[in-house]
């Protein structure tokens, strides 16, 4: 469970951290005028804040109640995403948004439950 756990971990990291970047960073001219450049911008450093921390306490042992607290904040994301897309009648991008909310819960309540990391001394 616990090398499961890591892996899904790094997964949201990898995936969070590039998609995140990309919305942080990218030009305003680069999104759809459906929504606004701040809201992308805040979205996209939600997004890096998620990524760093499924990661990062959990390896440090420092604050690794932070995971799951991360993971499930990743979750409410990946839901307001959900709901966003089928407003737009986008239903191909459901499955990614769902996939990721599904492996961000499996490492909520991994970290939260079945296998929790104790802080380092």
């Amino acid at each position: 469970m616990n090398v499961a756990l890591w892996v899904a971990q790094v997964l949201l990291a990898i995936t969070f951290g590039s998609a995140g970047y990309l919305k942080a960073t990218a030009p305003e001219s680069f999104w759809p005028g459906a929504v606004p450049a701040t809201l992308v911008r805040f979205i996209g450093l939600s997004e890096l804040a998620g990524a760093l921390g499924v990661l990062l306490p959990a390896a440090a042992r420092i604050f690794p109640w932070l995971t799951p607290l991360a993971a499930a904040g990743l979750v409410m994301i990946m839901v307001l995403a959900s709901a966003f897309h089928l407003s737009r009648g986008e239903t191909q991008a459901l499955s990614l948004t769902l996939g990721l909310g599904g492996l961000a819960a499996f490492v909520a309540w991994g970290r939260f439950r079945k296998a929790p990391i104790a802080a380092g001394s």
